[in-house]
């Protein structure tokens, strides 16, 4: 049945309207889903990450009525469902749409929202009021309909940890102001922090404007020209430039406790959040169950990182005894329970900073089983994080400083990277103990 359905089919409960890009846009949604050699897969987009329990609770169970029971975190800190029917229909758009996560069906593949997980709780500004508003200006919107499901938007805290994954719009919290970035230019304009997510729509509609010659999905995509011209047309409408930099490097949150100073005693700390890995962002029923029988426990939260991990707000309590620095009796506990299904807890985890496309047999351009391999590899935690690609596309790949390793025709091929610039290549043929050596060198 999967080879009749188009590489990204509409389901029946599409609204039917194309945007006039729609043709190649081929990113999934929970409308459109995508076909792979698992099945058809649904991408549902989670704004800055943020789940309720009980919106958990029906992810797991739209994956388990109609997928493979299993969630698939991706590096915008959306879930994937795979394993799908093709005649499932509009069966998950359904059960995701009762459970408040699918507000609007015109703008489901635009919601692309990503924000700094510890914003909040590890004493940088909240920006839980940002997320909602942008969200909902987005929904409202009849022209941000239009924008593809690669555009992105980004809230950082100030951490500068989502401003350095190469949003299209993004927005900074400094002080009671916020800074307005486009694109990856190094000029950001000063705006009060209330006027942030409506300038950030703004932008995103100027963008689509500035798009309609060029056709280009993302900002970075546009003809240089026209990318200055974009930028010069939004500070127009905002406030004073200032000169800002794009950090080049995102760094995750560590696993582990999340610490703050206490409001009522701001001379002593307390946990805030707690915070986990999970190995190559895939979680069984059992593993999404705990985590959300934890959140519902404490502050009833879930935020899902960029780099497919999670965060569980608290509070969990004052720190323990100098035996747990930082760590209150709650929080260790918590943990405790996370690490023994398998979840990442602390920086001593071979899984610690490894990562994988889904690879064969789930993808049929994958050239190889890599999250196997990846596995295969895991030694002493490296320097550098590691991402494996089954083909060119490198699917989901992070962003800064990594090491790729890449399979190709002619054998694993391992890089450096930094940004745009990319290290003498090593290619490793066929040799599993030879390719986790080459790969461990690399990364340390």
């Amino acid at each position: 049945m999967l080879a009749a359905m188009p590489d990204s089919a509409p389901s029946p409960l599409s609204a039917g309207g194309t945007s006039p890009r729609d043709g190649g846009d081929a990113c999934p949604g929970t409308l459109r889903l995508h076909r792979a050699d698992d099945g058809a897969l649904a991408r549902v987009r989670i704004p800055g990450g943020v789940l309720s329990a009980d919106r958990a609770d029906a992810l797991l169970a739209v994956a388990g009525r109609f997928g493979d029971g299993e969630l698939h975190l991706t590096s915008r800190g959306n879930v994937q469902l795979r394993g799908l029917d093709a005649e499932c229909g509009g069966g998950p758009a359904e059960l995701l749409g009762a459970a408040g996560l699918l507000p609007s069906a015109a703008h489901e593949r635009a919601r692309n929202i990503v924000a700094s997980p510890l914003a909040g709780l590890d004493g940088s500004p909240p920006v839980g009021g940002w997320l909602s508003e942008l969200d909902s200006l987005v929904c409202g919107s009849a022209a941000a309909a239009a924008l593809s499901g690669r555009f992105l938007f980004a809230l950082d805290s100030g951490r500068g940890d989502v401003d350095a994954l190469g949003a299209d719009v993004t927005l900074i919290a400094e002080g009671g102001d916020c800074l307005l970035r486009v694109g990856a230019a190094d000029e950001v304009f000063r705006l009060p922090s209330a006027d942030g997510p409506r300038a950030a729509l703004l932008a995103a509609e100027l963008f689509l404007r500035a798009a309609r010659d060029s056709g280009a999905w993302r900002v970075k995509d546009l003809p240089d020209d026209v990318r200055t011209a974009l930028v010069r047309t939004v500070g127009a409408t905002a406030g004073p430039v200032v000169h800002r930099p794009r950090p080049r490097t995102a760094k995750a949150p560590a696993p582990g406790p999340v610490t703050a100073p206490d409001s009522s005693t701001p001379a002593t700390t307390t946990v805030t959040a707690i915070g986990v890995g999970v190995p190559l962002g895939r979680l069984v029923p059992a593993q999404w169950r705990l985590l959300t029988e934890t959140a519902r426990r404490y502050g009833n939260e879930l935020r899902l990182t960029p780099w497919r991990g999670i965060v569980i707000p608290g509070p969990f309590g004052p720190p323990g005894p100098s035996t747990q620095p930082a760590q209150s009796g709650r929080a260790a506990e918590a943990l405790d329970a996370l690490a023994a299904a398998g979840l990442i807890t602390g920086p001593d985890s071979p899984w610690t900073g490894v990562g994988a496309c889904i690879g064969h047999p789930g993808c049929a351009k994958s050239l190889s089983d890599v999250r196997a391999e990846a596995g295969a590899a895991v030694g002493p935690v490296g320097r550098l994080p590691v991402y494996w690609s089954g083909c060119e596309r490198r699917c989901g790949h992070p962003h800064g400083e990594w090491i790729d390793v890449v399979v190709t025709p002619e054998g694993h091929r391992i890089s450096h990277v930094r940004g745009e610039h990319r290290d003498p290549r090593t290619v490793v043929r066929n040799d599993p103990a030879a390719l986790a050596s080459a790969v461990s060198g690399a990364r340390a």
